[in-house]
């Protein structure tokens, strides 16, 4: 059994017992959270696709972490123009464990 999810703008395939880093959530290390955009919906050899969602899905989860990518440098310049600018960057994520897939 598994569906996608969407979050943060970007979708998901998830089975129970997935851990899956999503973008930045709200919420608290050991928090309980519902992603309740499911787009796509397997069960027994039976796919279930949402319109743009299924009514009455939802996938629970546990946040286990917050925390931070690793760096990517930024680096911007122009030719001959004596212009140069490094700069970096850790995109915030949230590790989620996922429980169950209601549905």
């Amino acid at each position: 059994m598994y569906a996608v999810i969407e979050t943060g703008g970007k979708q998901y395939r998830v089975e129970e017992g997935d851990t899956i880093f999503v973008e930045k959530l709200n919420a608290d290390n050991g928090e309980q959270i519902s992603f309740d955009k499911v787009l796509v919906l397997s069960k027994d050899n039976d796919l279930v696709v949402g319109k743009p969602y299924i009514e009455d899905a939802k996938v629970e989860g546990t946040v286990l972490d917050q925390g931070k990518g690793k760096k990517i440098v930024v680096f911007k310049y122009k030719a001959k123009k004596n212009y140069r600018k490094k700069q970096g960057h850790r995109q915030p994520y949230t590790k989620v464990k996922v429980e169950k897939i209601l549905g």
